[in-house]
């Protein structure tokens, strides 16, 4: 293996480490969401507002997992 063939493949592994780390990071952050929504309906506090942004939030990071995840079929 030549030191360019080396090279492209350290940069493709950096390139699936950077991946993994964003799609970590947004399960997280959807768990953490998961966790204020359990919150506010168990208290039963009428915040519809902020139940809909931690939905779409949600949804959001769950699109983006989904695209991050597509990059690595590749």
């Amino acid at each position: 293996m030549d030191d360019n063939e080396k090279d492209q493949l350290i940069d493709a592994q950096k390139q699936v480490i950077g991946i993994l780390f964003e799609v970590i990071k947004r399960l997280q952050a959807n768990n953490d969401l998961d966790e204020e929504y359990f919150q506010i309906l168990s208290k039963g506090v009428k915040n519809e507002s902020r139940v809909s942004e931690i939905q779409n939030e949600r949804a959001e990071n769950a699109k983006i997992v989904g695209r991050l995840l597509e990059q690595l079929e590749i």
